[in-house]
This record gives structure tokens, sequence and C-alpha cells, in this order.
């Protein structure tokens, strides 16, 4: 029997329109709308379905994204009937992640990183930076960047794909320097700040102030943390972890390859998008040189679409 993992999506994934076609055909996708816009006191269907320069904005993301992701995961459950072994989500991701394990209530979910997104928005300083570099080992980055204050990892996507971020004359020092190491591709993010570094810190202990005034409940079934790459299920844990991923760095590729040791063979991304799918090709070849583990059979599938799910109720 298949071991499943729902795997989630985070900030950067969205786009108008995402979710329009499970919301045309879901009485439950739309009840869910309603209560995340009343909960927030905002119109997030049309926040998500119509043109508008709000939806980029960290404050909205954030809310759209996980209304988004924890919708479509109680759409694909009545359609399916997948339980999860796991579940893990990137950055934002990981609170669908762990509303799905049931640690969340749906509605403090929404209200929480809405708080999380106004928080980190607040917090952000002029000047802060962040750039992918690509086709460079780990290893390599860490050394080159580590004598260079203010610049730091914030995501390892997976092989060949990490995102460095601080203040912009550090994050260009280390891009220069990455350069000079023979790294071929250093490409800056178009994004507001330095996110997933120290400079996030106390926008992280802030939420955690939040988070104090909210039920933390043990998981039903195990969530991989993004700070510490391992499953998680004691509740005060879960709480420290989310304070400290503001502002530490996104263990993607591990937290799937942590995932791969424990025999989950079957992965779920739900929500816009194939971001995780495309890392995912990347991560399991050279998992599976460096283990010895027979990953051929792992699948991935994607759940934009009704369409998609179709295709993943056939399959499955």
């Amino acid at each position: 029997m298949s071991r499943i993992a729902f795997i989630y999506p985070g900030q950067g994934a969205q786009h108008i329109g995402m979710g329009k076609e499970f919301f045309d055909a879901y009485e439950c996708v739309r009840a869910r709308f309603s209560e995340a816009s009343e909960l927030l006191s905002l119109d997030l269907a049309k926040l998500m379905f119509e043109e508008n320069d709000k939806l980029d904005d960290t404050r909205y993301t954030q809310p759209a994204m996980v209304l988004m992701e924890l919708a479509l995961t109680e759409v694909i459950k009545q359609e399916t009937g997948l339980t999860p072994a796991y579940s893990a989500g990137l950055s934002l991701g990981e609170y669908a992640a762990v509303s799905e394990a049931g640690v969340l209530s749906f509605a403090d979910a929404v209200k929480t990183v809405a708080v999380r997104g106004r928080l980190m928005a607040d917090a952000v300083p002029s000047g802060g930076a962040m750039t992918a570099v690509l086709g460079a080992d780990a290893a390599l980055i860490e050394e080159v960047i580590s004598p260079i204050d203010g610049a730091s990892i914030a995501n390892y996507n997976c092989p060949g794909q990490i995102v460095i971020t601080g203040m912009k004359d550090a994050v260009d020092k280390a891009a220069e320097a990455l350069s000079a190491a023979g790294v071929k591709k250093c490409i800056p993010l178009n994004v507001s700040g330095p996110f997933h570094s120290p400079f996030l810190k106390q926008a992280g202990e802030e939420l955690f102030e939040e988070l104090q005034k909210i039920q933390i409940s043990a998981p039903v079934h195990p969530y991989i943390a993004n700070v510490t790459a391992e499953a998680v299920t004691d509740p005060a844990v879960i709480r420290e972890l989310l304070r400290d991923q503001v502002s530490s760095s996104v263990r993607w590729q591990q937290s799937v390859e942590k995932l791969l040791s424990e025999d989950v063979d079957t992965f779920v991304e739900i929500g816009p998008g194939k971001t995780l799918s495309g890392f995912m090709r990347k991560i399991l070849k050279p998992y599976a040189q460096r283990t010895g583990r027979d990953v051929s059979g792992v699948k991935t599938y994607t759940t934009e679409t009704p369409a998609d799910l179709e295709q993943l109720k056939e399959i499955i």
C-alpha cells in the first residue's frame, strides 16, 4: 500500500484565478471562502479571482494561499478518500500542512497567517534582498557566504537551487564571491525583503505571542518541519518551530529526503502551480545515488484543477 504525503507550496506560487474552478464546482470550497472572508473582513474571492495588485502583497498572499490549500485538501479527501501518512509545506505552506494534520483549526490557521503576513511586512528592513543560486553545491555556498556578515541561506529547495537572503549589499557581495568561486548563475529575486533571515527574528517573536493565544493540538499524523526537516508531534515544539521558521532556513530538500527515508512513495502537491513537483524531480536522482535507495516507484501528483483531481482519482 502507498505511503502518502500531502505537500503544500509557499508564497510565490499564487496567481489571479487560483482555485476558481474548485470554487465554482464545490459547495464546501465556497463555504471555506465565506468563512475565511468573514474572519478577516476581506472578500477573498474578489482578491483571488479579479485582477488586482494586492495578491502579491504578503499581507494578502498568506491568507489567500492557506485558504486555497486547505479548501482543496477538503475536496481531495472527500473525493478520493486519501489519508496521508505525513504532511509538509514549504515556508507559508507549512501552515496548511499543520492544519491538515489537525494541529490548527481552519479558522486559527487563516487568522494566524494573516497576522504572520502583517508582522513580516512590517518587520522587513529597507535594503533587504534575496538571490537564487543555481547549479552549485550547498556545501560550497555555505563555505563561500559564511564569512559575509548579513548574508545567509533562506531556502534549500533542491539540488542546484538554493536561495540566499540578507541585506542587499551583503547578498550582492555573496553573489560576487560565489561567481568568483565558479558559480555560473546568481539571479536576484523580485521580493520585498530578506525573508527567512535573522533580520526577521523579531517578527517571529511577535508571532510567537499570537501562537500562545490559540490551541495547538497534537497532530493526527506527523508533519515535517521546515526548520529541522524532522517529523514533529509535540505541540509545544510545533509552536516554537513556527516561531523560528520566520527567520530560519527552509530545508525543503532535506524535508523531502526525510519523507523518502520514511518510505513515502506518493506525493500529492496541493495548491497552485507545480513548483514542488519540479523540485521533486531534481531531488530524487541525487538522493538515490547518495543513499542507494530505489525511488523509481515514487510518484508526484499536482491538484491545481478539478481535471487534475479526476486524474488523481483514476490513478489512485
